[in-house]
């Protein structure tokens, strides 16, 4: 199976052929794996390459009919999308009612119809029971992908039950920094940074390339280097930050989980320089700055400094008020 959009995961590839040429292709999958890896890629290059109108006792498209330009365009009328709103917390139940009422419609174009709900962890309890009937009883031709999180725990009982779980992995580096030379990150050194910072992630890589994010983390690095931390300040710079990705609330989310992670390596970087072990992602100027931080902080404080920055970013991940998990936040450095 060749698909040229899928990067290392060329194995669940293989899977899915293989389950395609035994006439076993299941009808609901839950796709779960980290953010940015490829799991709404490798769905919509899955829904192509069923949607083909070039018939093949192989699992691929050939790019080249018009149900594959449709699809790319996420106009073919076989094909649903979704995914939570932006300015909302939850997976409307209204969204979901239309995936089920698209599905039980027959295809407009050959045999099958396909539907892909990113941001499944989002479903409501109310959400997830409007799918029990769908999923026990299926309407011929159809498959259904929900695509959720880094796993499965967020999901209730009864979706994991009647779905087939397929995991995503972390992307290789070599594949990382290949999608980042073929985005125009031409620097090797910068490239080599946010690779080392992506966890295997696209999205999050390129996310990291964004200048302003590096400022603010300078910004952060000179704030908490400082004898006494102004944590009433520091929380309003914070904010303001955030508040500059725009008005839609899962940008800004994004923006304050990415300074929230860059903190993270920030305060290893200097639990290294402590222990006398270079830093990873800090550079010359930042690493002296940081070094004198390990000096005064120690490795123990820095260590409780990034815990508590994780739970700020699982609290983000929850939804919790952002305002409130970022001042808190300041605060808890202040200290």
């Amino acid at each position: 199976m060749s698909w040229g959009r899928v990067r290392g995961h060329e194995a669940v590839a293989r899977s899915f052929d293989a389950a395609w040429r035994k006439g076993r292709l299941g009808h609901a999958y839950l796709f779960v794996g980290p953010a940015g890896v490829g799991k709404h890629t490798f769905a919509r290059d899955l829904a192509r390459a069923i949607l083909c109108e070039k018939r093949s006792d192989r699992l691929e498209a050939c790019g080249n009919c018009i149900a594959c330009s449709l699809v790319d365009a996420g106009t073919h009328p076989d094909l649903f999308l979704a995914g939570r709103p932006d300015d909302a917390v939850d997976l409307p139940i209204e969204l979901v009612r239309d995936l089920i009422e698209h599905l039980a419609l027959k295809p407009a174009r050959g045999g099958r119809k396909v539907a892909i709900l990113d941001d499944a962890d989002d479903l409501t309890a109310e959400a997830a029971n409007a799918f029990l009937k769908t999923l026990e009883e299926p309407p011929p031709g159809s498959l259904l992908i929900l695509i959720g999180g880094a796993t499965p725990d967020r999901q209730f009982s009864t979706i994991l039950s009647r779905c087939q779980t397929v995991a995503f992995h972390p992307l290789p580096n070599e594949v990382v920094s290949g999608a980042l030379t073929e985005r125009g990150v031409a620097d090797p050194t910068q490239r080599d940074r946010l690779v080392r910072l992506a966890s295997g992630s696209i999205g999050q890589a390129l996310a990291l390339g964004d200048d302003s994010l590096w400022e603010f983390r300078a910004a952060l690095i000179g704030a908490l280097s400082s004898d006494r931390v102004d944590a009433a300040g520091l929380g309003k710079r914070w904010i303001e930050y955030v508040e500059e990705a725009g008005k839609e609330a899962g940008a800004r989310r994004r923006r304050a989980s990415l300074v929230l992670r860059l903190l993270i390596g920030m305060l290893q970087d200097a639990v290294r320089l402590s222990h006398g072990v270079p830093a990873m992602v800090a550079d010359t100027a930042e690493a002296k700055v940081l070094g004198r931080l390990a000096d005064r902080l120690g490795p123990e404080k820095l260590m409780a400094w990034a815990d508590r920055v994780a739970e700020a970013d699982l609290q983000v991940d929850r939804k919790v008020q952002l305002d409130l998990v970022i001042e808190a936040c300041a605060d808890a450095l202040a200290r």
